[in-house]
């Protein structure tokens, strides 16, 4: 049975011309840890906020297991609290005159869970956060990344089928950030609770989901493993959003060396490098070769970022091991066709190269 099924949900607020979310119908399979992925705006949140109840869909319906908690034609909605979901916010949203311990607990004395089972619940979410030794401090004597653990906490102790996430690290530093996705596997790992996590950090998506969504302007780009919507994107929008530095994109029409590697398929309109794909140097000889003149050498620690110019636009590269090429050096960069992305005018995926690697 599927945690979670969307169907053709919409929701257009007050005032507004274009809905937030439209038409989106979406399958959340039991123990999924499922990203929407997007920029700001794209209804990410909107829609994780009707998955909690917190909005309503203006169409559509929303089946949490085998219940019907919202269907705006029958004009049916589920409050969020009886909806056995757990929220965590973007804010902590812990209460400043508690003790951690009774943050964890304070869902659980509202739903009036005994005593003993609150001990119980409270003292094994605790140490699967690994902040027992702090049950007794106030929100304030605690970091950012403790804080979080709290919140997570409280929502893993109320045992929900399904854990929502609003882009929950991103109030953290890097290293906390960082550290609370290795959390966030743990946990996922040790409890198999689903969960839906909203971000708009791509990096976040692939390394904690098993499946991502892309959304763009309300719709769904794109549904897959990070591994596949990384490396066979459905369209030009997924493709330059994956990825850092971002997908080279070479227009028809332009001009510059790097122009040529779109006679690899006459009817492309544009066409996409990854930084890895590409080569530079006298011995990365390819099918797909144009000159260019390195730009800069940019060490990020243990990979460099390569700039490079075909003489009418820049194009970035990466590799993981020490250039072969200097700065001002005129040289040759190459791909493979295997490599290269072709899309249409209207940026939608097209047959790949003509040429043969």
């Amino acid at each position: 049975m599927s945690a979670i099924t969307i169907e053709r949900v919409a929701k257009t607020y007050a005032g507004s011309a274009a809905p937030s979310v439209d038409d989106l119908s979406l399958t959340v399979e039991q123990g999924d840890f499922l990203c929407l992925l997007g920029p700001s705006g794209c209804g990410k949140s909107t829609t994780l906020r009707m998955i909690a109840g917190l909005e309503m869909p203006t169409e559509g319906r929303i089946t949490i297991g085998d219940a019907v908690v919202d269907d705006a034609a029958r004009g049916i909605h589920t409050a969020a609290e009886r909806r056995g979901l757990g929220f965590v916010f973007q804010s902590y949203a812990l209460w400043p005159h508690l003790t951690v311990r009774q943050n964890v607990e304070f869902g659980l004395t509202i739903q009036k869970v005994s005593a003993r089972e609150r001990r119980e619940r409270v003292d094994h979410a605790l140490e699967t956060l690994a902040i027992a030794p702090y049950a007794d401090r106030f929100p304030a004597a605690l970091s950012g990344g403790q804080q979080q653990r709290v919140a997570i906490a409280r929502t893993l102790a109320a045992r929900p089928s399904v854990m929502l996430l609003d882009e929950p690290l991103s109030n953290l530093d890097a290293r906390l950030r960082l550290e609370m996705r290795a959390e966030f596997q743990r946990i996922h790992r040790e409890t198999g609770t689903t969960m839906v996590f909203v971000t708009h950090d791509q990096w976040e998506a692939m390394t904690l989901a098993t499946r991502i969504v892309v959304m763009n302007e309300g719709r769904v780009q794109q549904v897959g493993s990070p591994l596949d919507v990384y490396q066979d994107p459905a369209n030009r929008f997924v493709a330059e959003f994956m990825g850092s530095p971002p997908l080279n994109v070479i227009e028809r029409g332009e001009t510059g060396s790097s122009a040529r590697v779109l006679d690899a398929n006459p009817a492309a309109a544009s066409a996409g490098l990854r930084p890895e794909a590409l080569r530079f140097g006298a011995g990365a000889a390819g099918p797909l070769e144009f000159p260019v003149t390195i730009e800069a050498l940019l060490p990020t620690g243990g990979s460099w970022i390569v700039e490079a110019s075909d003489g009418a636009r820049r194009l970035f590269g990466t590799t993981t091991s020490l250039p072969a090429v200097r700065e001002g050096e005129r040289t040759t960069c190459s791909v493979s066709p295997s490599d290269a992305l072709f899309f249409s005018d209207d940026g939608s995926r097209i047959a790949e190269s003509l040429i043969t690697a």
